[in-house]
């Protein structure tokens, strides 16, 4: 009896066997572990994709708006190159402009020649027959007074004294007394006179009187 239960035991089912031992080993390691990448968003390839679809299109929003602010000061830094701190237009490419004005303020060097805003206005020595010698980089430190149609007097101002003449560029100056007329850069408010006298750019600069004629004070 015991030799046929024994017999029975080593010679049984293969298969039966078989899943007996692995049903022992799976308990003796615990819960069964898969070789399979978890389905979570972490482990899914297809979980990240919404996401990183996400992400690129708040990268190329940040482009577009970066572009378009650079775009934007681009344009508004180009027009403040181009501006003249005068109000006076030394080139005939600049457009139209207003009818220039020329006044009278009186001043430490006494009744001296002004623009509509009280800017003071000179002379240059070197021009000739009402012709401007002041260009290039002269016009920079020393902006030729320009104005679209005729210049128009202020009071008390010599109407008849007033005149145009053509700058080498084209552009349209103001002329007084057969001067054409300039600002000086280094004068920061309406009626300041610092350019008064000085000798640059090969000759002298002068305000001049209701006359028309340089105030010289030396």
């Amino acid at each position: 009896m015991n030799t046929t239960r024994t017999t029975a035991r080593a010679g049984g089912n293969p298969a039966a066997t078989a899943l007996g031992l692995r049903r022992r080993s799976l308990r003796g390691r615990g819960p069964a572990q898969s070789t399979h990448p978890s389905p979570g968003p972490a482990g899914n390839p297809r979980a990240r994709s919404p996401r990183f679809v996400r992400l690129g299109w708040a990268l190329s929003g940040v482009a577009l708006f970066v572009l378009a602010a650079a775009c934007s000061d681009g344009g508004a830094y180009a027009g403040s190159a181009g501006a003249d701190p005068y109000g006076a237009a030394p080139s005939a490419s600049s457009g139209p402009h207003p009818a220039a004005v020329v006044d009278v303020r009186a001043s430490a060097l006494g009744r001296t020649l002004v623009d509509g805003q009280g800017r003071t206005l000179y002379l240059f020595e070197a021009d000739e027959a009402g012709k401007s010698e002041c260009n290039g980089g002269c016009a920079s430190a020393w902006p030729p007074y320009v104005g679209g149609g005729s210049p128009q007097a202020g009071t008390g101002v010599g109407g008849s004294l007033l005149g145009t003449t053509t700058r080498d560029d084209g552009g349209r100056q103001v002329t007084y007394g057969g001067h054409p007329l300039y600002y000086y850069a280094g004068d920061a408010e309406p009626g300041d006179h610092a350019g008064q006298g000085l000798d640059d750019f090969g000759a002298k600069w002068y305000v001049l009187g209701l006359d028309g004629a340089k105030i010289d004070t030396e």
